[in-house]
């Protein structure tokens, strides 16, 4: 393991992460069992308080689950320099089987979690908890993918070895790789570009629709996560080449340094968060009556 102060702080937040959403998973259950808001018993009202600490605790871990995924990178990105090899991120991603895995994971959590977060939001908006059982059903369904990513994350860091020759980005991004990022690398520039400024469009037509007609918003919402991965791809096939002013440089981590302007942060920022924003209409359709129900009386936020 390299003892570095980043890395020890990711590994501790990360275990403190799992394991407070494993305790709140457990007060979710209590409440999937247990929540009657017509009953004035002694059990509702002590699951009521409960609901109030859990929803906060959750707030901030998910809150740090969004901000994790740009730190592992950033600090995968500062360790460079201890590897043989290795010129940003991804050089020392690939010190280990579970580096790439690890970001993997990070990715689909923090796209759960800032989903939690909206349904948590759209809850709270309401007065009488329309929600809350679906909230902590989807936070039982989160919990797993914590622990997963905890524990690549954990290997990752643990078998971090400065022995170890890694690749550069240059190789492993290269066309004549043969891997899926030099696949990705190796699409057609002109047809790339023609899918991915399709899919903006597509996305920001069917957003206006469903913003102006109150329809559509499972299309709207595909299209989004459609738009996500396709920037994602598009980022490696081309964006990344306007950045570098290099035909063959095809990194998508190198635009998170010092001497592109840290622009690569704000890029993935807006990215993942319209994402997340996009994709929160989907998960808030099915519970579109029943929270226009719910705002008839005043909101209590908790």
């Amino acid at each position: 393991m390299v003892f570095h102060p980043a890395v020890i702080a990711l590994f501790m937040e990360s275990v403190l992460i799992s394991f407070m959403i494993f305790y709140s998973a457990y007060h979710g259950i209590r409440i999937l069992r247990g929540w009657d808001l017509k009953s004035g018993s002694e059990l509702q009202l002590t699951l009521e308080r409960r609901t109030y600490l859990i929803s906060t605790i959750l707030t901030y871990l998910f809150g740090f689950q969004l901000i994790s995924l740009f730190l592992y990178i950033f600090t995968a990105d500062h360790l460079h320099t201890l590897f043989v090899g290795a010129m940003c991120a991804a050089g020392t991603l690939y010190v280990n089987a579970n580096g790439y895995p690890a970001l993997i994971m990070k990715v689909v959590n923090f796209l759960l979690a800032g989903l939690w977060l909206i349904l948590n939001y759209a809850d709270n908006r309401a007065y009488d908890y329309p929600l809350i059982r679906k909230k902590y059903f989807f936070l039982l369904i989160i919990a797993p993918f914590v622990l997963v990513e905890t524990i690549l994350q954990g290997n990752y860091f643990l078998r971090l070895s400065p022995d170890v020759i890694t690749s550069c980005c240059g190789a492993l991004f290269s066309i004549e790789n043969g891997n899926v990022a030099s696949e990705i690398a190796a699409l057609p520039s002109i047809q790339m570009k023609t899918v991915f400024y399709f899919s903006i469009v597509s996305t920001a037509v069917s957003g206006i629709y469903f913003y102006r007609k109150g329809k559509g918003g499972y299309l709207f919402s595909s299209m989004s996560a459609v738009t996500f991965l396709v920037s994602l791809a598009s980022i490696i096939s081309f964006i990344s080449l306007y950045f570098y002013e290099l035909p063959t440089h095809h990194c998508p981590f190198c635009i998170l340094q010092r001497e592109y302007g840290y622009i690569g942060y704000p890029l993935y920022g807006a990215l993942f968060g319209g994402a997340i924003s996009g994709m929160g209409v989907g998960i808030l359709m099915p519970f579109k009556d029943t929270f226009h129900r719910s705002r008839g009386g005043s909101a209590s936020p908790r």
